[in-house]
């Protein structure tokens, strides 16, 4: 498939996020996930899912829908959110401001 082709599915399959995210968005909220950021992974796995699909399988949306669920799963996880990779699934506060860490090191010399 040419990289034409498979932008022009893309495109024809932004809608997929949209009702993804709004069919799940009880999750994002109690997760605390920012909208914009579940969009934009969920972009990226479009254009995976979308460069993987091998047709015979199942219909490409069906194939576009199953990703950007699993994705959304991920969205959540410690490793998405914060970088870690070794970190507990349910890690929670791990983010410091500079300023606080800034003023725990001043305090402790």
């Amino acid at each position: 498939m040419s990289i034409q082709e498979c932008n022009a599915l893309v495109l024809e399959y932004l809608w997929c996020i949209d009702c993804v995210i709004r069919q799940n968005y009880g999750l994002v909220r109690a997760a605390r996930l920012d909208r914009d950021d579940v969009y934009q992974n969920l972009a990226v796995r479009l254009i995976r899912a979308v460069e993987l699909y091998k047709p015979g399988t199942r219909s490409l949306k069906g194939y576009i829908f199953m990703q950007l669920k699993y994705e959304l799963l991920n969205c959540k996880s410690s490793k998405k959110r914060y970088g870690f990779c070794a970190a507990p699934y349910d890690l929670r506060g791990a983010v410091v401001s500079l300023d606080a860490l800034m003023e725990s090191t001043a305090h402790a010399m």
